[in-house]
């Protein structure tokens, strides 16, 4: 039909207890929910809203021009020469010589799904690293970005040891346990080896007030504690 209204569909996946602070953010922004799965320590939450309608009369008019484009070029073609056709047939038995590239050209969207999210090439990720730990920037970029890869500079806040690995508690900048400012980015129950550590001098273990490059995959934000889950991919002394 006609008629019919189309939808895209968007899936979040929350930490328990955050579900309702997220669906209300979501619906801010247009999105109806449509399905909550609770899980044991994460929810998923299926949104759908409808699809913007497409400028029908423009693109009849491009289709138009096309059509109009395509009878001037046959005409054209029509009243071409022998000279023109065996130039054409040259210039195709060249370009079936030339050797293909070795490497093909990465699209726009590989680009920017490879590209590391840093506060210099993103303006939110600048914004986050001086915002309050509880403010809303937290969950705005953890729903957008989720996923995505991050990198900083940052020294470790807090860690504290359970039976399985550590619980580490990071912050932009390099005041450690005194860091005031910025998301309480939160690496939950990894190892020493889980770090992945790379750099000059790595130490045997690590504690609470050292400088890394931190390198992580983007999580969710826990609302209620305010907590900025991270998983890491490296981290380099400095």
């Amino acid at each position: 039909m006609a008629d019919e209204i189309k939808y895209e569909y968007k899936t979040v996946r929350t930490v328990r207890g955050t579900d309702g602070l997220v669906i209300s953010k979501m619906q801010k922004d247009g999105w109806e929910l449509v399905e909550q799965v609770p899980g044991t320590l994460r929810s998923t939450l299926n949104f759908r809203r409808p699809k913007k309608p497409q400028p029908w009369l423009l693109i009849g008019a491009g289709a138009a021009v096309l059509v109009v484009l395509a009878i001037v070029i046959g005409v054209a073609s029509a009243l071409s020469n022998g000279d023109d056709k065996k130039a054409e047939s040259d210039k195709s038995t060249a370009a079936a010589n030339e050797k293909p590239s070795a490497t093909p050209t990465p699209t726009a969207a590989e680009s920017a799904a490879a590209e590391v999210i840093t506060l210099e090439n993103n303006p939110e990720f600048a914004a986050l690293l001086t915002a309050d730990t509880c403010d809303d920037t937290n969950l705005n970029f953890a729903t957008k970005y989720e996923g995505r890869t991050v990198a900083f500079d940052g020294s470790i806040r807090h860690m504290a040891r359970y039976s399985t690995g550590y619980h580490f508690l990071l912050g932009p900048g390099d005041e450690g346990p005194q860091t005031t400012v910025g998301p309480g980015f939160k690496y939950a129950d990894v190892t020493i080896s889980d770090l992945k550590l790379t750099g000059k001098n790595i130490p045997a273990t690590v504690a609470a007030g050292d400088k890394f490059r931190f390198v992580a995959e983007v999580g969710e934000f826990n609302a209620v504690q305010c907590l900025f889950y991270l998983d890491p991919v490296s981290t380099e002394t400095r």
